[in-house]
């Protein structure tokens, strides 16, 4: 429920008449941070269940992932649909001009495959070795939304450098747990 959070504001903000003179920039970098603080809460839930011992976490990791993807999407959707309306010259024109634009859409589609591999089904009849390895590129998607991130407010940097700080913490985190696992 936590996930629909950001949605649920933002469409009181829109309804309400509480988004400033520039709704298109509020929509986009909305919906942008909410996928990556969601996306960013997926990544802390094992190392979280490891530290409190609340397993049942472990059970919404993939649905709290869909919800990245979900606000990934909106994200990216309002860029294509009421920045460029779809302009394929227009969006060149802008990767051309903003590499950020290039990075954050790089980030986008290593998270389709995640998204698209998410369900039971696809977690048998790919393996459970190679559905794991296909979702540690989760970290890739995290990484190019930091740096997206980063590249897009480009004077104060103070946030994106926080979740690239958390980023590489969940990163170390998780291959310190694999090195600790390792018989000796």
């Amino acid at each position: 429920m936590l996930c629909l959070v950001p949605l649920l504001w933002l469409l009181w903000d829109t309804f309400t008449g509480n988004l400033s003179a520039n709704p298109l920039e509020d929509i986009t970098h909305r919906t942008g941070l909410a996928g990556l603080r969601i996306l960013v809460a997926t990544l802390a839930v094992t190392p979280l269940v490891r530290i409190s011992g609340w397993s049942h976490l472990m059970r919404l990791r993939r649905l709290i992932g869909l919800f990245a993807f979900f606000y990934v999407t909106l994200h990216l959707g309002t860029y294509l649909l009421f920045d460029q309306f779809f302009s394929l010259a227009g969006i060149v024109e802008d990767v051309a001009k903003r590499p950020y634009i290039t990075v954050g859409f790089s980030g986008f589609l290593v998270l389709v495959p995640l998204a698209v591999t998410s369900t039971n089904k696809m977690v048998k009849r790919l393996g459970g070795a190679r559905w794991k390895a296909l979702h540690s590129l989760v970290y890739a998607a995290a990484a190019a939304g930091v740096v997206h991130y980063l590249w897009l407010v480009k004077i104060d940097t103070r946030d994106p450098t926080i979740y690239g700080v958390i980023v590489v913490v969940l990163l170390a985190s998780r291959l310190w747990s694999k090195r600790v696992k390792r018989p000796s």
